[in-house]
């Protein structure tokens, strides 16, 4: 558990610093897979290459069928086929006899069937789409081809594919850039077999557009995409981090303890993890809270009940010097010694009450026969003869009545619960310790035939330094924890100790140890 804990941490580390909010966490999570995505628009190069790639084959295919069908032809009709296949594929053909000089153009023949835009002319939108072009060009490291320049001179060499077409004898393909930047494609193909060759000039602004096109609907898609994700983000980190922020604020208020009257908000209408979150913290901070004020209550308790025997003590040793009478100084000396035991049995209460909680929290559990142990408790008084001539029973169940918890604990509470029921038991009075089940859990009974406990009382006896004692009993001789110290042990053990309310069959006081069965 530990090794995963810690690889938690090392993995928070490396995903986030440590000083970046849950706000801008919860973004960064929900902003990178459209980052992610929005690099994809680089690759709409290789879509545009692709295209390319295409156009090209077709610029040379069309570039061989022309050639074909003007070899073989007339002048006239060879003008003929240039002004109609120009004009209906948006195409310049241009055809040069086998010295390379111009003899017929589609542009002059005919109407020009396009020209190439003016960037100047052009409106600030297409400005920022050839910007994009140009940086996606630069990121992906296309090459950039040259631009389109018509040469002065209208001989065919001047083309270097016409040259390399009347030096080898195939078809060729050069790629240029328009003054807009759109892709200029140059097809050269060899005219029958006298020399003469053909030039074919397209301007493919449709493969422009066409990644243009495909870049903005993916642009939009990424934009709306962002927009939802960062509001969804921003709703998320206000769903969790404001209510945080409220417990956070609440927390150091009642670490600083200015406020007693303080609440952590319980955000009983949350269901989720940070409701459960916030009503572990309130029921943390209230148990807190008492915890301390039973400290406090404690401390001043135990200076109270010390502070009797103290002063008691300080008069009979200020006194004993002053006193001749022998009689007189005995009692005196009787007296100091008497509060010497009661300072030394609160101590060892006291002590004992103020580590049981830590101790629990610590100790390992493990099953406890609840009779057994009992009868155990019973028997060592007996032998002893602590039970001052009181009778004493133990009904046991016919199935064992195993609890789990600390045995030394638990006999602590035992021997309380015996200890009260003889102290307020009459001389040969029966105590009768009764144990059973009910509905999974155990009930261990201590009834005694004394006075019982008064209605009004009944919690009261379970407060630290509770002084109601048998009027028999001598002054001092019980610390008045017992009970609260067996109390303390049961609740650590998930169980309980209380008054029974019918006092049992003996009519007396009747205490109830309850746990939760093994």
């Amino acid at each position: 558990m530990a090794d995963t804990d810690q690889a938690s941490s090392r993995f928070e580390r490396l995903a986030f610093p440590l000083g970046v909010s849950l706000t801008t966490r919860i973004l960064m999570v929900n902003l990178i897979p459209l980052l992610v995505l929005a690099g994809s628009l680089f690759f709409l190069d290789s879509y545009r290459r692709q295209l390319l790639d295409e156009r090209f084959k077709l610029a040379r295919i069309e570039a061989q069928i022309t050639a074909e069908a003007l070899a073989g032809a007339t002048v006239e009709r060879q003008e003929a086929l240039l002004s109609q296949i120009g004009r209906e594929q948006r195409m310049r053909l241009r055809m040069y006899d086998a010295s390379g000089t111009l003899i017929a153009d589609s542009f002059t023949l005919d109407e020009p069937s396009f020209a190439f835009d003016d960037p100047v002319a052009e409106p600030l939108v297409e400005d920022l789409a050839r910007w994009t072009d140009n940086a996606v060009n630069i990121v992906v490291g296309a090459p950039s081809p040259p631009d389109y320049v018509e040469p002065a001179d209208t001989m065919a060499d001047n083309w270097p594919e016409l040259a390399r077409v009347r030096q080898q004898g195939l078809s060729q393909i050069e790629l240029r850039r328009a003054p807009d930047g759109t892709p200029v494609i140059n097809a050269a193909a060899p005219v029958g077999v006298n020399g003469a060759s053909l030039l074919t000039t397209r301007n493919a602004v449709d493969i422009t557009q066409a990644v243009r096109s495909a870049r903005t609907s993916l642009m939009t898609i990424i934009l709306l995409a962002l927009a939802v994700s960062t509001i969804l983000s921003l709703y998320l980190a206000n769903t969790i981090i404001e209510p945080l922020r409220r417990l956070v604020q609440s927390t150091q208020r009642v670490r600083l303890g200015r406020e007693r009257d303080i609440e952590v908000p319980r955000m009983q209408e949350r269901r989720d993890e940070i409701g459960l979150l916030a009503r572990a913290v309130s029921d943390m901070t209230a148990t807190l809270r008492q915890r301390i004020d039973a400290v406090e209550t404690f401390a001043a308790d135990v200076a109270h009940e010390i502070k009797n025997p103290l002063a008691s003590l300080r008069s009979a040793t200020e006194s004993l010097p002053k006193v001749e009478d022998p009689d007189l100084r005995a009692q005196l000396v009787d007296v100091a010694a008497h509060d010497v035991r009661r300072i030394d049995r609160l101590v060892t209460e006291i002590s004992e009450a103020s580590r049981i909680d830590a101790e629990l929290s610590r100790a390992t559990f493990e099953p406890v026969d609840l009779c057994a142990l009992f009868t155990n408790v019973v028997a060592r008084k007996e032998d002893r003869g602590e039970a001052s001539g009181s009778s004493i029973e133990v009904r046991c169940p016919s199935e064992r009545a195993t609890v789990m918890g600390v045995p030394i604990r638990l006999e602590r509470i035992a021997e309380n619960l015996l200890d009260n029921a003889i102290s307020f038991s009459p001389d040969g009075g029966r105590i009768l310790v009764e144990i059973r089940h009910s509905e999974g859990r155990v009930q261990a009974s201590v009834c005694d035939e004394g006075p019982g406990i008064p209605e009004n009382e009944r919690e009261k006896v379970f407060r630290r330094f509770h002084s109601h004692r048998p009027d028999a009993e001598t002054f001092g001789d019980h610390s008045g924890l017992g009970l609260a110290i067996g109390r303390t042990i049961a609740e650590a053990h998930d169980g309980s100790l209380s008054v029974d309310d019918d006092g049992g069959e003996l009519g007396g006081a009747c205490l109830v140890l309850e746990l939760p069965a093994a």
